[in-house]
C-alpha cells in the first residue's frame, strides 16, 4: 500500500457518488488514515461512507462545514493534528459548478465560486502548512481543471477560480520546497459525476466533439493520478505541476 501510515486531510469528502467519494476510498484503499471535510451531505449516508473507508482499515474522521469559511477550515487541520499528531497530505476537492453566462452571472455567484473552488484552498493551506513546515514533509495536491487553461462558456467564474488554484500553486511551491513540501494540482478533462447532471446536452456534445479521446472519462482514471503524487518516491520529484488526465483537451 503506497500510502500506509499516511494521515490525509481531504476537503469536499461529500458521501455522494462521484469525485468527492472516490478520493477518500482510494487513498483508503492505500493504506492511509482520513479526517475528512463534507458539506451538505445527508449524515446517515456520510455515516455509512466512513463504515466503509474503515472497513479498508483505515481511521477515519469526519467534520461538517463550509471550508469556505475560516473557522471551519482551522478546525479540520487542528483536529487532524490533535487526533494524529501530523499531517502528510493535504488534498483540496472542494468545488461547485454553477454554469452561467457572464450576463446573468451576479456577483453571488461569482464571490461565492471563487470562495469555494479558491478561498477555501487558501485556507486549509494556511492552518496546514505551519504543521508541514515542522515535521519537515507535506504533500499538497490541489483539484484545479482543464477549463482553467483553455476557458468554457458558462464558466468565467469557475475558470477564473480554478486558474487562480493553479497560479497559487505554484507560488506555493516555491514558498516550501526548502522544506521538502510538495505542492501540485490536478487538471482533469471531463469526468463522469454527478456535477455532470447540471451541465446542457448542449453543452456536453460540444465538450465532446472538442475532446482527441472522444469520450468522458471515469473517476476511476484519474485517481492514481492523486496515489501517485502522494506517494514516495512516485511524487517526490514533482512540485508546481499541473498533471491533466484531460483526454487530451489541453497539451502541455
Amino acid at each position: 500500500m503506497k500510502l500506509k501510515g499516511k494521515i490525509a486531510v481531504i476537503t469536499g469528502a461529500g458521501a455522494g457518488y462521484g469525485m468527492s467519494r472516490g478520493f477518500p476510498a482510494v487513498y483508503a484503499k492505500e493504506g492511509a488514515d482520513l479526517v475528512l471535510n463534507y458539506f451538505g451531505d445527508d449524515p446517515e449516508k456520510m455515516g455509512e461512507f466512513k463504515k466503509e473507508l474503515e472497513s479498508y482499515g483505515s481511521r477515519v474522521i469526519c467534520q461538517e462545514g463550509d471550508i469556505s469559511r475560516p473557522e471551519v477550515a482551522e478546525k479540520l487541520i487542528n483536529t487532524a493534528i490533535e487526533e494524529f499528531g501530523r499531517i502528510d497530505i493535504l488534498l483540496n476537492v472542494a468545488g461547485i459548478s454553477n454554469p452561467k453566462l457572464l450576463v446573468d452571472m451576479t456577483l453571488e455567484d461569482w464571490n461565492r465560486m471563487l470562495e469555494v473552488d479558491l478561498t477555501s484552498c487558501f485556507l486549509t493551506c494556511k492552518y496546514a502548512v505551519p504543521h508541514m513546515i515542522s515535521q519537515r514533509f507535506g504533500r499538497i495536491i490541489n483539484l484545479s481543471s482543464q477549463i482553467a487553461q483553455k476557458g468554457s462558456v458558462e464558466h468565467c467564474h469557475y475558470s477564473a477560480a480554478k486558474a487562480g488554484l493553479i497560479g497559487f500553486t505554484k507560488s506555493l511551491a516555491r514558498e516550501l520546497g526548502q522544506y521538502n513540501i510538495t505542492v501540485n494540482c490536478i487538471a482533469p478533462g471531463p469526468i463522469e459525476t454527478q456535477l455532470m447532471g447540471v451541465v446542457s446536452p448542449e453543452w456536453r456534445k460540444q465538450k465532446e466533439s472538442e475532446l482527441v479521446l472522444p469520450r468522458f472519462g471515469d473517476l476511476e482514471e484519474i485517481l492514481p493520478t492523486a496515489v501517485f503524487l502522494a506517494a514516495e518516491p512516485d511524487g517526490n520529484l514533482y512540485t508546481g505541476q499541473t498533471l491533466g488526465p484531460n483526454l487530451g483537451d489541453v497539451m502541455m
